[in-house]
Parts: C-alpha cells; sequence; structure tokens
C-alpha cells in the first residue's frame, strides 16, 4: 500500500514539474514575445525575462527584436533623362509590431519577400523622375530618404518600421559602361594626337629657329674670324716689310734659320743635298749677310727642297 501511495505521489511531482517547465518560458533581451491560445493571439510580451503560460493551452512565437537586414537584388532602372541605371540597393528594419507582423507576413521570410517587393516598386518610382546625374551625384541623400519614406509607409502594415535604406551602387548597365567607356578613349586618344601635334609643331618651329640662329652666329663668327685673320696677316706682312727695310740681310738671315728649323726637325723625312748647295749657304759662310758686315745684302738661303721618303 505504502509503495503505491509513492508511486502515485511522484507521478503527481513529476506531472507538476512537466507541468511548472510547460507553464514557464524565457524571453531574451535580442527577441518580444506572442502568447496564441488555440491559435488565436492573446498577449504581446517585448519585456525580456521568466514568463508564464498555460500548459497545453498556450504556444509561444518569438520574433527578433534586433534591426534586420534586407539585400535588395540588382535591378534594371530607367531614369527621368532615359538612361538606364543597374541599382544595388539595401534597407534596414525592426518588427515593432509582433502581432501585425504575424498576422501579415507570420516570418522573417515572408517579411523580407513582401518588403523586397515594396522597395523594389519605390526605387522605380522615385528614381523614374530623377536624373541620372541626380541619382549618381546631386541627390542621392534625399533620393534615397524619400525611397525609405514611401517604404516605411507601406511596411507600416506589416509592423514593421523601416529605419534606413541606402544605394549602394548606380551605375550604367555593362553594355553601356563599356560604350562610354570606348567613347572616352577614343577622345583621350584624339585629344593626346591634337597635343603631340602641336608639340611636334613647336618642336619644328624650335628647331628651326635655333638651326637659322646657329647659322648665323656661325657665319658672323667666321666673318670676324676672317677679317681678324685678314688684319693679322696685313701687320704680320707690315712688321716684315718694316724688318725687310730696316736690315735686309738680318732678315733673310733669319728667314734662312726658320728655313732650316723647319727642315731639320727630328723624323723620318731624309734630304739629298750636295753640301756646296745654295741652301747651306749660311753654314757654309755665316757672315754672308752683306749689311750685317756692312756689304751688300745676300741672297736668303732659298726654301727647303721636298724631302724624298
Amino acid at each position: 500500500m505504502k509503495n503505491s501511495i509513492g508511486l502515485v505521489l511522484a507521478v503527481v511531482a513529476a506531472a507538476v514539474l512537466i507541468g511548472l517547465y510547460s507553464a514557464l518560458f524565457t524571453v531574451y533581451q535580442t527577441q518580444q514575445a506572442l502568447v496564441l491560445r488555440f491559435g488565436e493571439p492573446v498577449r504581446v510580451i517585448e519585456e525580456p525575462g521568466l514568463h508564464v503560460k498555460i500548459p497545453l493551452v498556450d504556444s509561444v512565437i518569438f520574433v527578433d527584436k534586433r534591426i534586420l537586414d534586407l539585400e535588395n537584388p540588382s535591378q534594371e532602372v530607367i531614369a527621368a533623362d532615359q538612361k538606364r541605371l543597374v541599382v544595388d540597393a539595401f534597407a534596414r528594419y525592426r518588427i515593432v509590431n509582433p502581432l501585425r507582423f504575424y498576422q501579415s507576413v507570420g516570418t522573417v521570410e515572408g517579411a523580407n519577400s513582401r518588403l523586397a517587393t515594396v522597395l523594389n516598386s519605390s526605387l522605380r518610382r522615385v528614381l523614374g523622375e530623377s536624373s541620372f546625374t541626380d541619382v549618381v551625384r546631386d541627390q542621392r541623400e534625399h533620393l534615397m530618404a524619400r525611397i525609405r519614406d514611401q517604404v516605411n509607409r507601406e511596411a507600416g502594415g506589416f509592423g514593421i518600421s523601416v529605419l534606413d535604406v541606402r544605394i549602394r551602387r548606380a551605375d550604367l548597365p555593362e553594355a553601356n559602361s563599356q560604350a562610354v567607356f570606348q567613347r572616352m578613349q577614343t577622345e583621350r586618344q584624339r585629344e593626346a594626337s591634337e597635343i603631340r601635334a602641336q608639340g611636334a609643331e613647336a618642336a619644328q618651329t624650335i628647331r628651326a629657329r635655333s638651326d637659322r640662329d646657329s647659322t648665323i652666329i656661325v657665319a658672323e663668327a667666321n666673318a670676324t674670324a676672317d677679317k681678324l685673320r685678314g688684319e693679322g696677316e696685313a701687320l704680320r706682312n707690315e712688321i716684315f716689310a718694316q724688318a725687310y727695310g730696316q736690315d735686309k740681310g738680318f732678315f733673310d738671315f733669319y728667314r734662312s734659320m726658320q728655313a732650316y728649323e723647319a727642315s731639320l726637325k727630328s723624323g723620318d723625312t731624309r734630304m739629298l743635298l750636295s753640301p756646296d748647295s745654295e741652301f747651306f749657304r749660311f753654314f757654309n759662310n755665316p757672315a754672308a749677310s752683306g749689311p750685317m758686315s756692312g756689304g751688300t745684302p745676300a741672297t736668303p738661303a732659298p726654301a727647303a727642297p721636298a724631302p724624298a721618303n
């Protein structure tokens, strides 16, 4: 009998523990909960902590309380100036009404699907009213704010608050980008060709001017050199004439010594001359000059004969 009572108490205790365990649930800081009774929502729990439900009657659905991301695939949009754009955008949102969220979309995946449709529609509507320049550069922040406001108005029916919408990239389609690149490359090549032609023309002008200036300078230098050379030779001839007029014998002797020096330099040159040749008369008679001894001037030694190799 005692064993039967103990068994019954154990079963009752186990049932109580199971009931308590089934009646308690925990809501974390990153969650909010929706309590359903026979499939109908009866309570929304937004505060974290330990909460109670009726076992076997109530069920709990947890909804994420954090900021969620919606990655929208790239899509092609036509701007107001009829230019095609490939737009890559994303959104960040938070579930603010778990009951409406559960009743309208049910899950985060369902919310992402519905929000993507709304975001695409808003992107096409807003960007279709703007020019390519506004989307890419001038009004980008303003356009993103407009898209966020439109998406947020429609997302309110899903119990969702859209916090931000960003256009990650807005660019021309690949085919258009290649055509623009080719056009830019052609224009740059044309500009480079024009600059090279202008540079070649300027170089040719500078080169011709330099050649002309150098020719003039060389001609003037040659003329000055010829003039100086002529003046020098005239002065030399004048000095020679004056020396010859003052002492003709000494002048003949001096010129003969210069001829000896020029012809008797060391080297492989050989001369065949007779010892009593007129060329060596100052060797035979150093006083052959008349004016140096008061006599008739002697004839200077003739120029040295051509050397025999």
